[in-house]
């Protein structure tokens, strides 16, 4: 059973990239991400954070190149309230504005819950880069051998929505 949680949608400002880079290593295990060989400091993107009861209890970060618009890191402290689908769509209404014409992730193979998330909010799979994560380890070592579910973490799946 899903409860309602208020909570509102701000922009990432200045003040909130401390948090956001010890946020990112509590969350993802450091301060960078890897994603398609790329190495991004989540810290220092544009993003959205989302605020409830004076808490911060969601993040999305996300990179704008050309047409495109990656989201890099998708977090929910309270999982099933909404706020990750509020900050996808705040993510997707600033991608629009940017004149982008997909909003894309990468997502390891292990991550099921973020398959069917983003499935389910419109994304579709667009490609499997098989074994990537050989390399991403080569920048980024604490990505574990096994995943979720005991699940070897081999490759990266990459989801998009046409905008």
């Amino acid at each position: 059973m899903t409860s309602v949680v208020n909570f509102s949608i701000r922009a990432i400002t200045d003040s909130d990239r401390t948090w956001v880079s010890e946020f990112v290593k509590q969350q993802w295990g450091a301060e960078i991400i890897v994603a398609h060989g790329i190495v991004y400091r989540p810290d220092t993107l544009a993003g959205f954070i989302a605020m409830h009861a004076d808490k911060i209890s969601g993040l999305i970060t996300y990179c704008t190149n050309g047409d495109s618009c990656e989201i890099v890191t998708l977090d929910s402290l309270q999982p099933g309230n909404g706020i990750g689908t509020a900050l996808i769509d705040a993510a997707k209404k600033q991608a629009q504005q940017s004149n982008c014409r997909r909003l894309f992730l990468i997502t390891p193979n292990d991550n099921l819950n973020a398959l069917r998330f983003y499935q389910k909010r419109g994304f579709v799979l667009v490609a499997v880069h098989r074994n990537a994560l050989e390399q991403s380890r080569k920048i980024k070592p604490q990505i574990p051998l096994i995943g979720n579910d005991g699940i070897p973490l081999r490759d990266e799946i990459e989801l998009e929505m046409k905008i």
